[in-house]
């Protein structure tokens, strides 16, 4: 079975160049592209399994490209820029990119991130995704049909917004969801007092998932920006 094509977005050369060695090494496919006209009309005809963007391009910022990629396609997009402002992360995911990895980084961090974003592609792939009748991850099994949630064979005992909470994330696991994006779809706005109040559901979601110190990790908080589902054996 191919690697995924992976499509790197970089005007940076020693940037491109790692990112290019790293790929070579583990077999995967890839394209390049300098800058975002390129990249636009690389995505548009290659279609790439994995897009790897710089936000800093030399002629159209980096969220301008994601914005034009989504227009036609959900491939997978990991941000790799060198703003680290929580603002410049919630603007690109909220752009519509899954991940965001900040500059400098390591090879060991950006196959990792690769890994996590290859999972999810493949349950979407297997139809595994959000169409199906039943989601499992770890001990972890939602059926939607019952609208029921379970804990290894423990019915978990969860408040209507807590379902939905957990429901959203199932069906974009192994992607980082921003507070707006959260509130927008539970309560529909994303005023400060529905982000507070995110916290507080996503505290109680957390302790019946994650019941004690050795328990199975569900949720990683992105401090600042969100949280993501993380897949889990």
């Amino acid at each position: 079975m191919n690697k995924p094509l992976i499509l790197v977005v970089e005007d940076d050369n020693s940037v491109k160049n790692l990112i290019t060695t790293t790929l070579k090494a583990h077999d995967y496919r890839y394209l390049t592209a300098p800058n975002g006209a390129t990249a636009i009309l690389e995505a548009s005809s290659h279609n790439p399994d994995i897009v790897l963007l710089d936000l800093g391009l030399p002629d159209i910022d980096g969220v301008e490209v994601i914005k034009k990629i989504r227009t036609w396609s959900n491939m997978p997009i990991i941000v790799i820029s060198a703003r680290s402002e929580d603002t410049d992360k919630i603007d690109a995911l909220d752009a519509g990119a899954d991940d965001y990895l900040t500059k400098p980084f390591s090879v060991e961090e950006l196959l990792a991130r690769l890994r996590v974003t290859q999972r999810r592609l493949n349950m979407i792939q297997n139809g595994a995704a959000a169409e199906a009748s039943v989601f499992t991850n770890g001990q972890l099994r939602i059926d939607y049909a019952a609208g029921c949630a379970y804990l290894g064979d423990d019915e978990l005992h969860l408040t209507p917004i807590e379902y939905k909470l957990l429901c959203l994330f199932s069906r974009n696991i192994g992607k980082v969801l921003t507070h707006t994006f959260i509130t927008q779809n539970i309560w529909g706005s994303s005023w400060d007092n529905d982000i507070a109040s995110l916290r507080v559901f996503m505290a109680t979601l957390r302790k019946k998932l994650e019941k004690d110190a050795d328990s199975l990790q569900y949720i990683q908080t992105h401090i600042g920006v969100g949280y993501r589902m993380m897949k889990v054996e």
